[in-house]
C-alpha cells in the first residue's frame, strides 16, 4: 500500500497527462481594420521547446475563438502564430479572395485561457500575385 501512495504523490508532482490546452480568443485586423474571414493556427514552437499539437480557429469579422466554429485549442509557451486572411467575398464554402500571403509571427501564450490580438499590416499583400479585375 505504501508504494502505491508513493507512486500517487510521484505522479502528482510531475504531473500527467502532458500539457494542457487552453483556450485563446481575441480579433485579427489587417492594415488596422477587422479581418473578414480565415483561419488562424497556433503551432507550439519546438526549436524553444514548445510541443504539441496545432490549435486553430476560424476568424469571422475580425474576431476568434478556439472555442467555437470548429476550432481546437492552443498550448500555452512559445508558439508560432500563422494567419490565412481572406475578403470574405466567396461563395459557399469559400472564404473569398486572399487579402495577403499568409502571416506568420511568435507570441509566448500562457497556460491559462487568454485573449490574443493580432494586426496583419499592409506590406503583407505586398507578394499576392495579381488578379485580373483586382483593385489596387
Amino acid at each position: 500500500m505504501a508504494g502505491f501512495l508513493l507512486f500517487l504523490v510521484f505522479l502528482a508532482l510531475i504531473g500527467c497527462g502532458g500539457p494542457q490546452p487552453g483556450e485563446v480568443s481575441g480579433e485579427v485586423t489587417f492594415d488596422g481594420k477587422p479581418l473578414p474571414a480565415g483561419r488562424i493556427y497556433f503551432t507550439p514552437d519546438t526549436t524553444k521547446g514548445n510541443d504539441g499539437p496545432q490549435g486553430y480557429a476560424d476568424i469571422r469579422n475580425g474576431k476568434y475563438d478556439t472555442r467555437h466554429q470548429g476550432g481546437k485549442r492552443a498550448y500555452g509557451g512559445p508558439t508560432v502564430v500563422v494567419i490565412h486572411g481572406y475578403d470574405g467575398n466567396g461563395d459557399a464554402g469559400s472564404s473569398g479572395n486572399p487579402l495577403f500571403q499568409e502571416y506568420k509571427t511568435t507570441v509566448d501564450l500562457p497556460k491559462e485561457p487568454c485573449t490574443q490580438n493580432f494586426d496583419v499590416p499592409a506590406t503583407a499583400a505586398k507578394d499576392l500575385p495579381a488578379r485580373s479585375g483586382r483593385r489596387p
